[in-house]
Parts: C-alpha cells; structure tokens; sequence
C-alpha cells in the first residue's frame, strides 16, 4: 500500500507541472470505493490552483471545489501530455491544458472525491481524524508523547493507527523503532520522554530519508512517471527475517502483529 513517501513523492511529481491547467475534460473508468459527488463535465473549465498532500490524501486545489484522490491498496498516478489508450485498469483521466492526470489501481480500492471544501461533511470524514504531519513543524514532541501516553497498546500498532502521527506505514514503523532502538511489543505509554524524543527523530528522519529515495517498491507502487522507489533496498530491518543486523550480527527476527509483519533485532531493541 502507497503510504506517506510514496504519496508525497507522487505529489512532488506532478504538482508544479499541473498547477495552473485548465481542465478540459474528465474521463471515468470502472467505479472506485467512492463515487465521484458530482458529474464529471460539471468540472470542465475550472482551473488547478495546487496540489497538497494530508496524509496519505492528495488535495488537488480547484478554483472551486477540491478533489481528494487516494491511491488505496494499489493504485499509481501519471502526468503527461501524452497518455496511451485508458487499460483496463485506469479508472480516471483529468485531462487538462498541461496535461492528463491519470489513476491507474488494479485493485480499484482508490478513490477520487470531489468536495466543496476540507470543512465538507464528507472531507471532515476522511481527514478529520488523521494525526500530525510528520515531516512538518507542527510534529511537536511534547504532543507525540501526550498521545503516546494515552495508548495501551503496543507502539507498532499506535504508529499504524495515524491518529496520532499520519503515514508511518508498515515498513516505516519497523525501521524507525530499530533507529531509536525501541521494541515494536513496547506498550507505547510506557514509553519516556527521552525515547519519545528519540522515536521522533526516528520517524522524521526515516520518511525523509524514504520520500529522498522515491519511497519503497516492494509489489505495485511507481512514481508519477512510472520510475520505482529505491528505499526498501538500504532497509535495516524490513523483510531482512534472518539476516544478521547490521549494527550487531543478531539474527533479525519477524513477528505477527494485527496481521502485518514487524521486524526488529531482539539484541538493539531490547525493551
């Protein structure tokens, strides 16, 4: 699943070579988890003023309205003045003055939405809830761990949920908690001050470092001109079930928590 890296690294992408097109027309393939709201040619002739990004949520910034795309378990978006013939698995063309937006999601689990604006019914649904933005200032410290020390669970799991941090997918998790040398089973309120810190810096520094990278390929994600994400290459941890870590030699091990793979090293991750 595309998660905060490769969502931004998509955004980065295409945002400045869209921003300013006038749509010209909006093509739609087979449905999608949402519909749309509202009929495609009632978007013909508005203008794209930007592209932001909320978590794993891009917000391309009409002169009137907004749309919300997600790119869900599979999906992937191109840009170019030139597109193919829609396949079978495209399921939605923005065809501007610069260019067409294209989703192409095999799995058909993402979406686009339009909504008036973020303060919509629907958009406060989907955004609402969503954590702190980890690359931005506002990932405070003191509010990452007054969240963390609210939550029983295991810190893994907490930094899955997005409620607290947004877009520390499964790769991301595993390979932050080994950077700040933090088991993945800790219950996140047992967690100090001093770690939280640590975890912080962790998280903001993997991201970074992943968005830098072009995010991680391990199954269908491509960048918005189809190239693939390097990060999953220099991983620490992830998928390395085995393999000697690279910091002391212990074997690393891979356990089962709600359903997704976690890997850490028993001997740098101690408590």
């Amino acid at each position: 699943m595309p998660e905060l890296p490769e969502v931004e690294v998509t955004r980065r992408g295409f945002a400045d070579r869209i921003a300013g097109a006038r749509i010209e027309a909006v093509r739609m393939g087979k449905p999608l988890r949402w519909a749309l709201g509202v009929a495609p040619d009632s978007l013909i002739g508005r203008t794209v003023r930007a592209v932001r990004r909320r978590g794993k949520y891009l917000l391309v910034d009409l002169d009137a309205g907004l749309l919300l795309l997600h790119l869900g378990m599979s999906g992937s978006l191109r840009f170019d003045a030139v597109l193919p013939s829609a396949g079978s698995h495209d399921h939605f063309d923005l065809v501007t003055s610069r260019g067409t937006l294209r989703l192409n999601d095999p799995r058909r689990f993402g979406a686009v939405v339009h909504v008036e604006d973020e303060g919509s019914p629907l958009a406060i649904k989907l955004l609402g809830g969503l954590g702190m933005e980890p690359l931005e200032d506002s990932f405070e410290v003191e509010a990452f761990h007054a969240g963390l020390r609210k939550r029983q669970a295991a810190i893994k799991q907490v930094l899955l949920a997005g409620d607290i941090v947004v877009g520390v997918g499964n790769i991301y998790a595993s390979e932050a908690l080994f950077l700040a040398g933090i088991r993945p089973t800790l219950a996140a309120s047992r967690i100090s001050r001093p770690r939280a810190l640590r975890l912080h810096t962790a998280v903001r520094e993997i991201l970074a470092r992943a968005v830098e990278r072009g995010g991680s390929t391990l199954r269908d994600f491509s960048n918005i001109d189809g190239q693939s994400g390097y990060f999953q290459l220099e991983a620490t941890v992830y998928g390395r079930a085995g393999e000697p870590c690279r910091v002391c030699g212990t074997p690393i091990r891979q356990i089962r928590q709600g359903q997704r793979s976690t890997y850490f090293c028993p001997n740098c991750q101690k408590f």
